[in-house]
């Protein structure tokens, strides 16, 4: 919690704090290894890989914040209606689901964003599409438990609506397994975003997405390693602290009861 805490503060106050503007081209820095005036080092450009790693914050903070968001949202409402219903609907779209989570993500993501163009718009879309039937199947499964207990029969026989049932008597039931799925895909939208923008197809520059800054280090990793060391480290820091963060959230709810 305290690491995605911190990252979270480095998304919000990330430009503040940065020494440099990320596209500042520092006069006769250019390859200089890690110091006191430069913490990170420069690139073979002089930008200054500190500054540069603070202000890619924001992307890879808020690009998958609002993809877990919206794939909750439209996962669940999923989820809950084909788990409530079941029956040809539950057929329908649970195969429609299970023919695009037969498709590797990164794939079907670099053909979806090499159709309609890199944007962050288009990271969005592209990974909702692809997290939403992940989460509706695990709201889907947790429903079809919840529905089967007596206390959903008797708001039936009461005549509660349809809306009331799913939101007031199934959703609660969901809500363990539910927030542990979303940290889960919290954990891989930060990791797609990464692999896209190292592809070539994510935020777009000169915004200082972290994928990218790995993969233009790379090439120059004899000169200055500590260009991709720094960036590469924020990536795998930031996922090992939402993966602790969604094992913690599982021992909870396992020990409270909430989960299987």
């Amino acid at each position: 919690m305290v690491i995605v805490g911190v990252f979270i503060l480095l998304a919000v106050f990330g430009s503040e704090i940065a020494p440099y503007r990320f596209d500042e081209l520092i006069r006769g820095a250019a390859r200089t290894p890690p110091s006191e005036l430069y913490l990170f080092g420069t690139d073979t450009l002089g930008r200054d890989v500190f500054s540069r790693v603070l202000w890619g914050a924001r992307d890879i903070i808020v690009l998958p914040t609002i993809t877990t968001v919206l794939s909750v949202i439209f996962g669940t409402a999923i989820g809950l209606l084909i788990g409530y219903y079941g029956g040809v609907l539950d057929d329908v779209i649970s195969r429609i689901m299970d023919s695009l989570l037969a498709i590797p993500a990164l794939i079907l993501a670099l053909v979806m964003l090499g159709t309609i163009g890199p944007s962050p718009v288009g990271i969005i879309i592209v990974i909702v599409l692809l997290y939403t039937p992940i989460v509706a199947r695990v709201v889907r499964s947790a429903a079809l438990n919840v529905r089967s207990t007596g206390y959903i029969e008797a708001a039936k026989l009461r005549g509660e609506s349809t809306l009331y049932i799913l939101f007031r008597e199934i959703l609660p039931g969901v809500l363990p397994a539910l927030i542990v799925e979303a940290a889960l895909r919290f954990s891989y939208a930060i990791f797609l975003t990464a692999s896209l923008g190292f592809l070539g197809l994510g935020v777009q520059p000169p915004s200082p997405d972290w994928g990218r800054m790995v993969n233009e280090a790379r090439n120059s990793y004899a000169q200055t390693p500590w260009a991709l060391w720094f960036p590469s480290a924020a990536i795998a820091l930031l996922i090992i602290g939402v993966n602790l963060l969604s094992d913690g959230l599982r021992r909870i709810f396992r020990y409270e009861g909430g989960l299987g």
